[in-house]
């Protein structure tokens, strides 16, 4: 729950219901590096990119000639954390979310007759309208979430850059993905 500061506020009475109270864990934080999932390309699948991802990695090799040495560097200063980890706070939003808000983006849009995208087109649209909301959009918190009905289970929160440095966290979104 996001309290502004300020906010009078005092503890609540306990709960006798334990039916929501999970095992309890010890706190730990670590730091890694995350880049977007349009960042980099691996050469061997750059033939089966389409035409805006092979010009999004002509782009990034011509801005970041020193890509892999910057990839290698943050893998020697945060090396991958095998451990297992309750929550992640920050970094990017999820791709199937940025997917899910582009989607309903070029939908909207294209109701209101702001623009008009032929089938056709609809992937390359989509491609496009995603990354530009990967710069927009920023992950606050994703955390794993234990259910009996799907194998694997997410939950988190993102929010707009702006909102963000405004404070204007009641602008968040809540999202959830469930993989079967």
């Amino acid at each position: 729950m996001f309290v502004p500061a300020g906010t009078d506020t005092e503890v609540a009475a306990g709960s006798t219901d334990h039916a929501f109270v999970g095992k309890q864990y010890d706190v730990s934080a670590t730091v890694r590096a995350e880049f977007p999932s349009w960042f980099g390309v691996d050469e061997d699948d750059e033939d089966d990119l389409s035409p805006f991802r092979q010009q999004l990695a002509r782009d990034l090799e011509r801005d970041l000639p020193h890509l892999d040495e910057l990839c290698a560097m943050a893998d020697d200063m945060w090396p991958p954390d095998s451990t297992y980890a309750s929550a992640y706070i920050g970094g990017y939003a999820d791709t199937e979310v940025i997917k899910s808000i582009a989607e309903q983006t070029l939908a909207w849009r294209e109701k209101n007759g702001e623009i008009v995208v032929p089938v056709a087109k609809w992937y390359s649209h989509m491609e496009k309208e995603m990354h530009r909301l990967t710069s927009e959009w920023v992950s606050l918190a994703r955390f794993p979430v234990d259910n009996e009905f799907y194998y694997r289970s997410a939950g988190g929160f993102v929010i707009r850059h702006d909102d963000l440095a405004d404070g204007r966290l009641h602008e968040a979104l809540s999202v959830a993905e469930s993989i079967p």
